[in-house]
């Protein structure tokens, strides 16, 4: 029998969550989990973390198998590695069923995630929590009692992530001042058409954050400010930057990598976030934040870690629940509840 595995074809921050099964199955099976997923995040988040075996990834979920010389590549390795009891965590899982077949997979080998009637929580960490408490027929078929409740994420940041960072840092002209980090665009901000538009509904106005940007920098006169990104984000930043008019404040989106937004999260005193990726991964290394979120509640989606202190704001507008009903003043009194961490320059305090 090869060798547990998880299958999430998820965006930065479902990969993030999935930590919770992921160390629950370790814990409770005493071997790595092996990870099937997509997207160029995925390797450098989970890789080296403890309970995570190898990786593989699906390098198109839209491309036919006799297209995609990656999908036979991925179909060889997994014939490989042999088949074994695997959890599926999407709800769309034909296409994955049909790959695990080609590798020698049967349905005894697997199982999904519904039926649940005793799910601690309505939390996605808490499905999967109760999740790697479930056996696929291979290992009996029974779903075990909870015996954990610590259902949150957790990311470990390498000391050589660390150095890494701080030699960036001082490149960058930001040394080792104090930082706090705002993350302003999200995934649906690098899609074609303005960025306001109504598909987009975690957008929140440029001004806004301009504002939260001056309130930080009149709160912390000594921390650098930095706004946080994919490439595709930096004009977004840069817009806010120009409006907000203050100093020490950097534009990191050119450059940013997920390990390094994963040791910038362990350095810094403090988050402000759009609900995103980097927000859950900011919270997995306990970093204070505060988060706003649009029509998707937090009730589902809150960043959570071991010890993070987070702060989950909502607002309305125009009737229903929208991001465009939270003030500025709003995520800096929510800010000023956060007990931020002293300067970390050397990784975690």
């Amino acid at each position: 029998m090869g060798p547990p595995l998880l299958v999430r074809y998820g965006a930065l921050g479902d990969m993030v969550l999935l930590t919770v099964a992921i160390r629950h199955l370790y814990r409770r099976l005493g071997q790595p989990i092996d990870v099937l997923g997509t997207g160029p995040w995925t390797r450098p988040l989970l890789e080296g973390q403890p309970g995570v075996g190898t990786v593989y990834l699906l390098d198109s979920r839209r491309r036919p198998l006799w297209l995609s010389p990656g999908q036979h590549a991925l179909v060889r390795a997994l014939r490989a590695r042999g088949a074994g009891p695997t959890w599926l965590c999407d709800e769309d899982n034909l296409k994955v069923l049909s790959l695990l077949a080609r590798a020698g997979f049967s349905s005894a080998d697997w199982c999904g995630h519904d039926g649940f009637t005793d799910l601690p929580g309505p939390h996605f960490c808490d499905l999967w929590l109760r999740f790697a408490y479930r056996n696929p027929p291979v290992l009996g078929g029974d779903d075990l009692p909870l015996t954990a409740t610590d259902a949150y994420p957790q990311l470990q940041v390498s000391e050589a992530q660390c150095a890494a960072l701080e030699r960036w840092l001082t490149a960058a002209g930001i040394g080792d001042r104090p930082l706090i980090l705002v993350q302003a665009g999200n995934k649906r901000t690098m899609r074609r058409g303005p960025r306001h538009r109504h598909s987009n509904s975690k957008y929140w106005p440029e001004q806004r954050w301009a504002e939260v940007v001056r309130g930080l920098r009149t709160l912390h006169p000594g921390h650098a400010i930095a706004l946080l990104g994919v490439r595709q984000e930096a004009p977004l930043n840069a817009q806010i930057l120009r409006l907000a008019a203050v100093g020490n404040a950097w534009n990191l989106a050119p450059e940013m990598t997920v390990p390094r937004l994963m040791a910038l999260a362990a350095r810094a005193s403090g988050m402000i976030s759009v609900d995103s990726g980097p927000a859950h991964v900011a919270a997995a290394v306990d970093c204070p934040i505060v988060t706003l979120f649009g029509r998707a509640g937090p009730d589902y989606y809150a960043p959570r870690g071991a010890a993070a202190a987070v702060r989950c704001l909502t607002g309305e507008y125009e009737g229903r629940r929208s991001i465009l009903g939270i003030e500025p003043r709003d995520v800096l009194e929510a800010w000023g509840t956060l007990p931020l961490r002293p300067n970390a320059a050397h990784g975690r305090p």
